[in-house]
């Protein structure tokens, strides 16, 4: 089965027996916001229609889909003048250390909205408002996506979700691919593609031309799923509490409580 989620995320399920016992149903998650596929089991009994259902999108589907191989993409032509933006947007990305925002969430006829912490390098955090149970935590290393109703937690590396690419330092362009880059009312978007892995998906960023500044992205990711966040009420370099960007397992007292 593939569904938006009432987590606001891509979700394929199928069966899959762990240790010769009962199959279990695994849940390889497709996080919206950073691209990630994330694999999570959870017993049967505790997915409910509620989980699978929502935003009144939901897709049958046998296995997890494939995704066939696509040809290189080619590069766009860059003019003198986006050669200068693009400088720009270098030096205005590298330029944002701290940041916090109210963000919006569009995926697949859904909305979610929530509060994001950013530190550079490495460092981010989504909380999603309620009834979302979602929280994503980025710690230099991994990316961890937590689901506080289930109580299940996942985590991949995060150099390998597009989210590395705002968050590593220094930022530059110059081992990707600029798939384009297109001008509009006073905005600037870019898409870029890892050029060894373009069926990865993409990202795409757009820009406030003057002044400069960051106002969405898109991605694009495996199964050509898009999801768009829109940020607003950002604040730069303000001093942020390093435990925002610690995973701190919160079911270990309800674990405890429900041992014998």
């Amino acid at each position: 089965m593939i569904a938006l989620s009432a987590r606001g995320c891509w979700t394929h399920f199928f069966q899959a027996p762990r240790d010769g016992a009962t199959a279990q149903q695994v849940e390889i998650v497709v996080d919206p916001v950073l691209g990630a596929r994330l694999p999570i089991f959870v017993d049967l009994p505790r997915v409910s229609r509620r989980v699978v259902l929502a935003f009144g999108v939901a897709t049958l589907s046998t296995s997890i889909s494939k995704v066939s191989c696509a040809a290189v993409p080619s590069a766009a032509v860059l003019t003198p003048l986006d050669m200068d933006d693009l400088r720009r947007i270098t030096a205005y990305l590298n330029g944002i250390y701290t940041m916090t925002a109210r963000f919006r969430q569009f995926s697949g006829g859904g909305t979610a909205t929530g509060s994001l912490w950013m530190a550079r390098p490495g460092r981010m955090r989504f909380e999603y408002d309620p009834p979302s149970p979602i929280l994503l935590i980025a710690d230099r290393f991994y990316v961890y996506y937590v689901d506080k109703q289930l109580a299940q937690m996942s985590k991949v590396g995060l150099k390998s979700t597009p989210a590395w690419f705002l968050l590593r330092d220094p930022i530059n362009f110059d081992d990707l691919l600029i798939k384009r880059f297109e001008r509009g009312a006073n905005t600037l978007a870019i898409t870029v593609v890892e050029p060894a892995e373009p069926d990865n998906g993409s990202l795409t960023m757009v820009f406030s031309s003057q002044p400069l500044a960051l106002r969405q992205w898109t991605i694009v990711d495996q199964q050509r799923k898009t999801t768009t966040v829109s940020i607003s009420n950002v604040q730069f370099g303000v001093a942020l509490d390093p435990g925002l960007f610690v995973y701190q397992d919160p079911f270990t007292a309800g674990r405890r409580q429900s041992q014998p």
